[in-house]
């Protein structure tokens, strides 16, 4: 069995390691990778001295595929964070980011004094006696719904800077039933308001179990520490996987086409004047969405258009270290609302949120920036950019001091957007897949690296089921 493996990041070697389990040792796995490195859109440097994620920095600790994995590769636990709170910028000021909501939509526990104008508490408060009118199945923009039913506020101040942080995008062109998919439940099953769709949505379980696929539900959760991290950063799990998977590893190589064999398939990679053919009998696609598309074009029209849909975001994160001592407020850091006049999106206190990343004394921390339809804001120099995120830090806790080591990590579209009807179309691009061909990626059921990984199982599933049908 010949397998190529389109796409070195997490979702690649997660689908090449499940292809090698399933298909045994005698399978050759290629995985083909363009840039010169593993690990998409994970990336951990030396900062200061210490490993230090530069792109996801956490997963979902309540899904079950990364600390299965960890434990299937014989890595350690995951780390937690510690009990620091965070913090929302809005409205001109810093407050405790509130508890009582879903993702941002509140709940009728909600506590929004310290955040919300009095205009704005008052909206909130409206909602649940307001009449809903809602058609079952139907998938809104969520900023839409929201600022509908509770005021631009709510949205601005409080969804916005917590999704916006997850997919660098504005609340309000992401889709509800892509994002909040509990939310949508709700809704559907006839609450009478939005806030009772939240309070329903985040109703402790009785005895469901988290889905192996889709978006992390909060509605799901099953108790314990919501987040986790890979202790040493996520270059551990990446050179692990590949220990494990043992590919033939091709970096620096294009993948330029995808041809239909008559048995099997052909990848044509390398520069135009030099192509080169790599023969194999499946393939997986575990790149974004506009490179899927490409490659499908020719043998999969359907699916190629529903992924060419799917539009990306670019942003960049900036990681500094500074002596101990300087400051820093005890919390794990600040997400900004929209309209704040900061260039960062967010603020992670990453040696206080992480209790391991700050062992030697040093201060270490991470800014994001970019959004969706903003990559303007992106195209200065890293001198710039650091300068940019030290403005903003000494307004957002008074840290002037200079930084001992910077790094600047750009993600040129690197985050999918989930936008309305997102759902639709991910089901148009897996279902019209022709045999030997299956996706895997952030663009398909949701960005985090739990959800990725269960996307590049069942890929590899798909693959060796059709091998064994074909048998």
């Amino acid at each position: 069995m010949r397998v190529a493996v389109v796409g070195g990041g997490i979702s690649g070697l997660a689908a090449a390691h499940r292809l090698r389990t399933l298909l045994g040792p005698d399978a050759r796995i290629t995985v083909l990778e363009q840039r010169d490195r593993v690990g998409g859109v994970l990336r951990t440097v030396d900062l200061a001295g210490m490993a230090f994620d530069v792109g996801a920095e956490a997963f979902l600790a309540r899904r079950p595929e990364v600390p299965a994995l960890l434990a299937e590769l014989g890595l350690d636990p995951a780390v937690h964070p510690t009990a620091a709170s965070a913090t929302v910028r809005a409205g001109g000021r810093t407050a405790p980011l509130p508890g009582g909501t879903l993702l941002g939509v509140p709940t009728g526990a909600a506590r929004l004094d310290a955040l919300l104008s009095p205009a704005g508490l008052a909206a909130v408060a409206a909602e649940p006696s307001r009449p809903l009118s809602w058609e079952p199945g139907a998938d809104v923009a969520l900023g839409a719904l929201l600022r509908g039913r509770f005021g631009d506020e709510t949205a601005d101040r409080l969804a916005d800077p917590l999704l916006g942080g997850v997919y660098a995008g504005r609340v309000d062109a992401l889709g509800l039933r892509a994002t909040i998919p509990a939310l949508a439940r709700a809704l559907d099953a006839g609450a009478p308001s939005v806030t009772a769709a939240a309070d329903r949505a985040t109703a402790p379980p009785a005895g469901r179990a988290t889905p192996a696929r889709g978006a992390p539900d909060p509605a799901l959760a099953t108790g314990g520490p919501v987040f986790g991290a890979v202790r040493g950063g996520y270059r551990v799990l990446l050179d692990a996987l590949l220990a494990a998977a043992r590919p033939e590893l091709r970096l620096g190589v294009t993948v330029r086409a995808l041809e239909r064999r008559e048995a099997g398939w052909r990848l044509v990679l390398g520069p135009t004047t030099a192509p080169e053919p790599l023969d194999v009998d499946a393939v997986v696609l575990a790149v974004p969405a506009p490179a899927a598309a490409k490659l499908l074009a020719p043998v999969a029209p359907g699916p190629a258009r529903a992924a060419g849909e799917i539009e990306l975001a670019s942003s960049a994160v900036v990681a500094l270290a500074y002596p101990g001592g300087v400051g820093l407020p005890a919390t794990s850091g600040t997400l900004v609302a929209a309209g704040e006049p900061l260039g960062v999106k967010g603020v992670t206190h990453s040696s206080t949120k992480w209790a391991h990343l700050g062992d030697d004394g040093l201060v270490r921390l991470r800014a994001s920036l970019g959004r969706f339809g903003e990559a303007a804001t992106l195209q200065v120099d890293d001198a710039e950019l650091v300068a940019r995120v030290r403005a903003d830090l000494a307004v957002l806790t008074g840290v002037t001091a200079e930084p001992v080591a910077a790094v600047v990590q750009r993600w040129g579209g690197g985050l999918p957007q989930y936008g309305v009807g997102h759902l639709d179309r991910v089901a148009a691009v897996e279902g019209g897949l022709p045999a030997g061909i299956a996706v895997a990626g952030a663009a398909l059921h949701g960005v985090g690296v739990p959800a990725c990984v269960a996307t590049a199982r069942a890929a590899a599933e798909r693959i060796a089921a059709g091998t064994t049908a074909a048998t």
